[in-house]
């Protein structure tokens, strides 16, 4: 392990329009972006873990909890058209990391608050492993089959995705995967060529569903507080 090659950043603008002020509303006591910061810096591979935020208060809570904010994020990074990826890089460039002394980059989105150190620890591991330029958290779809998803026009009238999967036995069908922003890695090198994850040499690195849960929706935060309940239970029991 090579701590020193590797950078976080923690991309957490204040303009959330669904879930207000979600990265530094409280979950279980805490504000929610605390549990990033902290996963971040007990998974000891980071030299620097940087949050990029257009908002003081993110910025204060933050550096109380233990990250770096060296700088305001330009309002132009801060709509919602933006790609996260762009604000990564962004983050890059402004500190000026070098690619002979930094080499790989981990973003870790602040609304993904239940994948923790080992999960980090792990996804570098296999990031290393396979050599990729780039590597995604994804999960296994759940509780629907995503080959039989639709589009439904307003008069109710339905046109199926995949067509042919219809006809098919659900057991004959591939697995498929969503992305989550709980782990991006990217090699610096290629983040700055591509300006992008989604490059050709780009892997994906599979975490259980409840920890990979994104909140963008007062339903997601329901369903990550109770996770998160149940995960602070059985780490006292």
């Amino acid at each position: 392990m090579v701590v020193g090659k590797n950078i976080a950043v923690i991309p957490a603008r204040a303009g959330s329009k669904r879930v207000i002020n979600k990265n530094i509303r409280e979950m279980c006591g805490r504000p929610l972006i605390s549990y990033t910061i902290e996963a971040a810096k007990k998974c000891g591979l980071f030299s620097h873990i940087i949050v990029s935020t257009d908002g003081e208060e993110i910025a204060a809570i933050s550096e109380e909890y233990g990250a770096e904010v060296p700088f305001i994020r330009d309002n132009n990074l801060a709509d919602d058209y933006c790609p996260v990826s762009l604000v990564t890089l962004d983050a890059i460039n402004k500190m000026d990391f070098k690619s002979d002394q930094y080499e790989n980059v981990c973003q870790l989105m602040a609304n993904c608050p239940l994948r923790d150190d080992i999960d980090i620890l792990n996804s570098h591991q296999q990031f290393l492993e396979t050599r990729s330029d780039a590597q995604i958290s994804v999960t296994k779809y759940g509780w629907f089959n995503p080959w039989w998803a639709m589009k439904c026009d307003v008069n109710n009238k339905l046109t199926p995705i995949f067509e042919q999967q219809l006809s098919e036995r659900s057991q004959d069908l591939s697995e498929l995967y969503c992305p989550t922003g709980a782990i991006w890695w990217a090699k610096i090198n290629t983040l700055r060529k591509e300006r992008t994850f989604h490059c050709t040499n780009r892997t994906g690195w599979v975490i259980p569903w409840e920890k990979g849960v994104d909140i963008d929706t007062e339903d997601d935060w329901k369903l990550a507080e109770i996770l998160m309940k149940n995960k602070q239970w059985i780490k006292n029991d």
